[in-house]
């Protein structure tokens, strides 16, 4: 009798999930999610229970009868039905595990029905079956199919000095920042996605079926002009990414660099942004990482040592990781739902004494497998998405929410995370989280520090 595989609690959620994000971060765009009805409902509540703003993604809402004959017909009324109710200026269709396993030819139909209707609406497809990926390679699979379908036979027709920067799946809060580091180095550049204003945006006077904001059709077109590509993710960098692609059809640069958290990592993306404007960078940024490294030696007797796991999207964790090290707490855990096979060479690459930390890697993991681990560890702090906070309250240990998704806290789409500013922050957050726990532990409940 061969041994079943079961996941419990899988440390990632559905490759659609990171198609929708992705497309929330495109102007006028709508997402659409060629399957059943449940698929889009799912991505709906995490996407809003993080966010806190309203999220619509459409649905080809499969019946018994598409499962078994094609869905075809839901995905031409579902078209139909949006373009009538939203006007959108793109529609991303994503397909979910129903509709790949039954084998609807999407892409046929999509022509089908352009024909049929004289549709004019710009439509793009990402295959996204999440039996064969996670929500983050959902989410670069669609930014990689945005780029290649909006620059596909085109020139390149000038070097408009502008800069391609695919920053990854982080917060509204860290999108932004980026935007005025990019700004301060005075650079012309393209964010994609950008849903910093999408999913973070001011309170309306009237309700918006679309979200002003995301990154316009025309400047995703114009990608093939710029000067150089930024593109963040130390797994990413070994895997096709929109970045690459601009490189081998149009000879673009592409820097691809890990996440910008911790002073190694920003060091390497300030320098890049040197290289590329030609400007030094100025004294507001040398001197938050000043305070970065003042608050490092403040803080050091707190957190030295501290044993840690780490969990989340393959690119975070080495982020993260890497900031750990650096100040000193030990990552004796570094898992990851995705299993991309790079997460091991990514860390290695990350961490300049990797040898010495004897890092257990989880691959593929789920929560259950996760827990084993830390409490063979002995692990004191988690860091990570919310999904780890039963492991963290059976463990006694305190958790750092970083990442997506944060729904049993306020603001989640307003961590900053990256650049100097953001490594401040988290650093504050583990450090105060490893005295909060300290202190609640105590008997005495001494009150200084």
């Amino acid at each position: 009798m061969s041994a079943t595989i079961v996941t419990q609690n899988a440390c990632k959620l559905c490759a659609p999930l990171g198609a929708a994000l992705a497309f929330k971060g495109i102007e006028g765009a709508v997402p659409l999610l060629h399957g059943s009805q449940g698929c889009s409902t799912y991505i709906r509540r995490y996407l809003i229970s993080h966010f806190r703003e309203p999220v619509d993604i459409a649905s080809s809402n499969f019946s018994e009868e598409a499962a078994v004959f094609g869905g075809a017909s839901n995905l031409k009324t579902a078209l139909d039905n949006l373009v009538r109710q939203y006007q959108p200026q793109m529609i991303g269709v994503a397909t979910t595990c129903l509709a790949e396993t039954i084998g609807d030819d999407v892409p046929g139909l999509l022509r089908e029905y352009a024909a049929e209707r004289e549709f004019a609406t710009p439509t793009l497809h990402v295959s996204t079956p999440s039996y064969k990926g996670s929500h983050s390679e959902g989410f670069h699979a669609t930014v990689l199919q945005t780029v290649e379908a909006l620059t596909r036979d085109q020139k390149r027709e000038a070097d408009t000095g502008s800069v391609n920067l695919f920053p990854g799946m982080l917060s509204p809060a860290d999108l932004r920042h980026l935007k005025d580091i990019l700004g301060a180095f005075e650079l012309t550049f393209t964010l994609l996605p950008d849903y910093s204003q999408t999913l973070d945006g001011a309170q309306w006077d009237a309700y918006q079926k679309i979200p002003p904001g995301g990154t316009s059709l025309e400047s995703i077109h114009a990608m093939k002009d710029s000067a150089a590509s930024l593109e963040f993710g130390r797994v990413l960098a070994e895997n096709k990414s929109a970045g690459k692609l601009l490189n081998e059809r149009f000879g673009i640069p592409c820097f691809s660099l890990g996440l910008p958290i911790g002073v190694q990592e920003n060091d390497l993306f300030f320098a890049a942004l040197e290289q590329i404007s030609g400007r030094e960078t100025l004294f507001k940024f040398a001197e938050a990482r000043g305070r970065l490294i003042d608050a490092y030696v403040d803080g050091h007797k707190y957190v030295s040592g501290v044993r840690a796991a780490i969990y989340g999207e393959e690119d975070l964790v080495v982020g993260l990781a890497a900031f750990l090290a650096e100040i000193g707490i030990q990552p004796v855990l570094c898992a990851s739902g995705g299993k991309s096979g790079n997460l091991h060479a990514a860390l290695r690459q990350a961490l300049p004494n990797f040898d010495n930390l004897e890092i257990q890697i989880l691959d593929d993991a789920d929560f259950q497998s996760i827990g084993a681990a830390a409490k063979a560890q002995g692990v004191e702090l988690l860091m990570g998405n919310s999904k780890g906070y039963q492991l963290a309250r059976e463990m006694k240990i305190p958790l750092v929410r970083v990442g997506f998704p944060v729904h049993d806290r306020f603001g989640g789409a307003r961590i900053l995370h990256v650049g100097y500013d953001g490594t401040q922050n988290l650093f504050d957050q583990v450090v105060n989280a490893i005295l909060e726990n300290r202190q609640g532990k105590s008997e005495i409940g001494y009150s200084y520090m």
